[in-house]
């Protein structure tokens, strides 16, 4: 089991390394092609941050462990929403934008409640598992160009000196195109080969301590494959800008589902395991309760800090219910 920890601690150590330098490459190549950092910070900065969630998961699939690549998107999303939000908002209250709540924050709800039905099939239609097949990758991938294109036509209609990185004053990485282009492909070495270590690490576990690769996906790589996202928000919110985490985890709840898990499935079916209908079912509770909360409650389109430590909890009680749902 020594061996398979040290594995999942290298695996994990190339892939926030390589994630990193493929965000600071992949930016920095962007703004070169006049993009703006408004748009970076849309498309760009949140799929290199949910880069490590696409690894983790296309390489499970590969390996056979595809209950593994759905636990690990199911699990990113619930600790993406009731970890990183409710740690940001515990730093300093989080106000939301009006557009962000009527635009944003429903496309997330609407990704979980699409998962949520696709996982529904036995119920629905008297399938004989719980099953992403290619038809729903292909969906899940149409549905992540509508959300592409919802997203260039919004970047469009920003008016020049609106940037929001510009109006927090802050300091762009320039690369040199040759140091831009070196960034992104060892950033993509490292994810690739640090993707694999931490399959296999986290797989060894599984079979150690008698989890379920479901369970493993769940909680250990899950909060794995979210510490990029949780680096940048509390950075962020350390910073006096909790509101930047908000962005990030959309863009990376969005993309975990419609482009990750479909181009996942579409690579291959994915069996849900011991992912059941109630882990779905926290998914879109959680979904729902990070657009509740900064529309209806305390201050007008605030997350308090109460707020936030209630997420926190309702994400311990959920993690404890995994573990005490293990069999004797």
């Amino acid at each position: 089991m020594a061996i398979d920890i040290l594995f999942l601690l290298a695996g994990m150590a190339l892939i926030l390394g390589g994630a990193n330098f493929m965000t600071d490459g992949a930016a920095a190549l962007a703004r070169k092609f006049g993009m703006s950092d408004f748009l970076v910070g849309l498309t760009v900065v949140s799929m290199m941050t949910s880069a490590p969630e696409l690894v983790v998961s296309v390489t499970s699939a590969l390996n056979a462990s595809t209950e593994m690549a759905v636990g690990n998107i199911v699990g990113s999303n619930i600790f993406n929403i009731l970890v990183i939000v409710g740690v940001a908002a515990l730093i300093k209250p989080i106000v939301v934008e009006k557009g962000v709540l009527l635009n944003e924050i429903p496309l997330v709800v609407l990704s979980s409640v699409v998962l949520l039905v696709m996982g529904s099939a036995p119920w629905l239609d008297g399938a004989p598992a719980m099953v992403l097949s290619r038809v729903d990758g292909l969906i899940l991938l149409l549905f992540f160009i509508v959300f592409m294109r919802y997203t260039f036509a919004s970047a469009k209609r920003v008016e020049p000196g609106t940037d929001p990185a510009e109006a927090r004053g802050a300091v762009r990485k320039e690369l040199p195109l040759w140091r831009a282009v070196v960034y992104v492909l060892g950033g993509l070495a490292g994810l690739v080969f640090g993707g694999d270590w931490f399959v296999d690490g986290a797989s060894g576990i599984a079979k150690s301590v008698g989890w379920s690769e479901g369970l493993i996906g769940l909680t250990i790589l899950a909060a794995g494959t979210s510490l990029p996202e949780l680096a940048t928000s509390v950075v962020a919110a350390v910073k006096g800008n909790p509101g930047i985490c908000v962005g990030n985890v959309i863009g990376s709840n969005i993309f975990n589902i419609f482009f990750v898990l479909g181009l996942t499935s579409t690579i291959k079916p994915l069996d849900f395991g011991t992912i059941g209908l109630p882990d779905l079912l926290v998914l879109a509770g959680a979904s729902l309760l990070f657009w509740v909360v900064g529309s209806f409650f305390g201050r007008a389109r605030t997350i308090n800090r109460l707020e936030g430590a209630l997420m926190l909890l309702l994400y311990a009680a959920y993690t404890w219910w995994l573990i005490a749902s293990l069999p004797a």
